[in-house]
């Protein structure tokens, strides 16, 4: 669980935006704010993300008042952006490959593991 004592939940929030705008997220996505608040929640339960289509995205659904399939799809826009034209570096850092014709995009739920992985690493909410 979150340590509050360790990172308070604004750093935590900024923290996670910084890296999503790093990787190539535009903000102005629908699916960046539901990717921001499912790796936001993934940080505090990585258990979520072995249960993305069960626990997730329902969760999210309920949070923004909108479908699952809505939450899905546009999460795998903001992704699709990201992969096309974000840092290979860091996707090299973060996935162990990088975004070039030989790869495929990582799924939701490997790239919300992989981010929520990095930020609980970054901050020691490990």
């Amino acid at each position: 669980m979150l340590q509050e004592s360790i990172v308070s939940e604004q750093e935590l929030e900024q923290g996670i935006s910084g890296f999503m705008l790093e990787l190539g997220i535009p903000a102005h996505l629908r699916g960046y704010h539901y990717l921001r608040s499912a790796v936001e929640m993934c940080t505090k339960d990585m258990e979520l993300v072995g249960s993305v289509t069960k626990l997730l995205y329902p969760d999210l659904a309920k949070m923004y008042k909108t479908t699952d399939q809505k939450i899905e799809r546009a999460i795998r826009n903001a992704i699709e952006v990201s992969w096309e034209r974000g840092n290979s570096v860091l996707f090299e850092e973060l996935f162990g490959y990088c975004n070039s014709n030989e790869y495929v995009r990582p799924t939701n739920s490997e790239y919300i593991a992989a981010v929520a992985d990095y930020i609980r690493l970054k901050y020691g909410l490990v």
